[in-house]
């Protein structure tokens, strides 16, 4: 089992949660976020006056998938969220050693 770790913008989220949804990957969770890459933020205007904003709105999404999904999964994301602009976003994968659901107590790959 795996966790993806995507930090995306937020207007990626639909089209993300639809190719996975069509890989067979139903379930995750998505905090609102800030931060800077390479853009180094971005700039705004005020009352005529630029201000030099250090974080951009992102969005982190938590998707947790069996081993055998994980390929399937990846490439939904990155399909859906890639623009080909600065920004777009990074994904980090690490393994679970457990998961178990609260409800029915189902451990890994049964809870996921």
């Amino acid at each position: 089992m795996h966790m993806i770790e995507a930090i995306v913008k937020p207007s990626s989220i639909d089209g993300i949660k639809s190719k996975l949804a069509q890989v067979g990957v139903l379930g995750m969770t998505a905090l609102e976020c800030k931060g800077f890459g390479k853009q180094k933020g971005h700039t705004e205007r005020y009352r005529g006056g630029r201000m030099d904003v250090g974080f951009v709105p992102k969005v982190t999404l938590k998707v947790a998938v069996k081993s055998e999904d994980l390929d399937k999964a990846l490439e939904a994301v990155t399909s859906a969220a890639r623009t080909g602009n600065v920004g777009d976003g990074k994904l980090f994968v690490y393994e679970l050693s457990k998961v178990v659901r609260i409800r029915t107590g189902e451990a890994d790959n049964d809870a996921l």
